[in-house]
């Protein structure tokens, strides 16, 4: 399967982060060789990509935003959850890991995954159905995030019994009275966060996994967030308890993961 990416920085990213196969690059006519661009150009020369040069036009079908580049590449590498586990335990601290439920708008996917590859994430996991994947439009959401990071395509119920097995505490973001805030929250330890659709928040079988529920504190009169600010403030309040330092935890490594 092929797909292109488009825009500066999705490109850049792809090629930096060299877990796709590149084919091509097209540059739009009159496309200045300077800046990012040339940076572009420099990583398709090293790597012997074939580069071309097409009309306007012919540009615009291959994705808009392209902002004069396209990459011509194969699909998105997913990952597995045992690659996701490793990975965070290669790291030697608390495992960190974003679930996201049947999320369905490819900007709030890319938002999400472009904060969390900002923060650390060691991985995130989506369902394997129902679900916005990572397109070429989720790819220029995340300004080409996506390609640092692991993500799984995985039967969520079971990936979040496998994370339990691992010690990893599950919390569930929700704007209910019994959720608790982050005060009142260890955010410090091994942790997956989930986060919700837009329209139905958690499924129930996966809400029911969870070990706590976390909201996040307002004194506004909306009376809640869209899904990707309120996955990425959340994932912010994560990283700063995680900046203090992990006070006593352990990784618990000895799983077959």
């Amino acid at each position: 399967m092929r797909e292109w990416i488009v825009g500066r920085n999705p490109v850049y990213e792809v090629l930096q982060a060299r877990r796709r196969q590149p084919f091509r690059l097209c540059l739009a006519a009159g496309t200045q060789e300077k800046g990012r661009v040339q940076e572009i150009i420099k990583l398709c020369r090293q790597r012997k990509i074939a580069i071309e040069t097409l009309a306007r036009q012919q540009m615009d079908a291959l994705g808009e935003g392209h902002s004069g580049v396209a990459l011509e590449v194969s699909g998105y590498p997913y990952s597995t959850i045992q690659d996701i586990l490793a990975f965070a335990y290669q790291r030697k601290a608390p495992p960190l890991i974003l679930i996201l439920d049947t999320l369905q708008d490819p900007q709030n996917l890319g938002t999400l995954l472009r904060t969390a590859e900002s923060v650390g994430v060691d991985g995130v996991l989506i369902p394997l159905r129902q679900t916005v994947t990572v397109t070429p439009a989720v790819v220029a959401a995340s300004s080409g995030a996506s390609e640092h990071l692991l993500i799984a395509q995985v039967n969520l119920a079971q990936a979040i019994q496998k994370l339990k097995e691992s010690g990893i505490w599950v919390v569930g973001l929700e704007s209910t009275n019994e959720a608790l805030t982050p005060a009142e929250i260890r955010l410090d330890g091994p942790l997956a966060l989930v986060v919700g659709s837009e329209g139905q928040g958690m499924r129930s079988l996966v809400r029911d996994s969870c070990d706590m529920l976390l909201r996040l504190p307002m004194v506004g009169k909306v009376g809640s967030l869209n899904a990707a600010v309120a996955g990425s403030i959340a994932l912010y309040f994560t990283w700063q308890a995680r900046a203090r330092g992990a006070r006593g935890f352990t990784i618990d490594d000895s799983s077959d993961s």
